[in-house]
């Protein structure tokens, strides 16, 4: 299949990337959009996890108000000023403000959570396993201790304005589109209700 100059657009405009990764990962799939797409996904992920121990050294404060009652501040990170400054960059720090405005996260990321959480979690939800078969029982905990926290984790939580993408893939997204590691570090959020 002949790969346009249309379809190279195409998928540039859903994933942010680069025309040169997008081309690359249409030749990969072969022309189908879809493919190229999970491609791109797929190493995205593999450029976050190389970057994953470089430090961080600046950043940008995303900021959102909704209706003057809610307001929201994100500390995005990375590892130069010069993404720092991108105005791409703040964007993506007002975009998970608004994330946080809108649900209420309580971590960043489920390595913050506390023990006494998980624990208090762990008692709740271990009497809704009574009856289950014992080899059962570890998994339908797990997967009910993921459920509850995955709304409280922002990493984890879906992204409001594209459901199909968590707010970690943005941030995996960034750190492909960016070259450079992108984390969250930290937010705050405010409400008059």
């Amino acid at each position: 299949m002949e790969i346009t100059t249309d379809v190279i657009k195409t998928l540039r405009d859903k994933t942010g990337v680069s025309v040169m990764q997008c081309k690359k990962a249409l030749e990969e799939a072969n022309g189908d959009l879809a493919q190229a797409e999970v491609i791109l996904k797929k190493r995205s992920s593999a450029a976050a996890e190389k970057k994953a121990g470089r430090e961080l050294g600046a950043g940008a404060i995303g900021t959102y108000t909704h209706d003057g009652a809610i307001g929201a501040m994100v500390l995005l990170s990375s590892e130069t000023d010069f993404v720092a400054k991108n105005p791409e960059f703040g964007a993506l720090a007002r975009e998970i403000a608004m994330q946080v405005a809108a649900t209420d996260p309580k971590y960043v990321s489920s390595e913050q959570i506390s023990g006494d959480a998980k624990q208090a979690a762990v008692a709740v939800f271990e009497k809704e396993t009574e009856g289950k078969p014992e080899d059962m029982k570890a998994k339908i905990l797990e997967g009910k201790l993921a459920s509850y926290f995955r709304d409280q984790v922002l990493l984890d939580q879906p992204f409001i304005k594209d459901e199909s993408k968590t707010v970690r893939d943005l941030l995996n997204e960034a750190t492909q589109k960016f070259g450079e590691r992108v984390e969250v570090g930290g937010f705050s959020r405010l409400s008059a209700r």
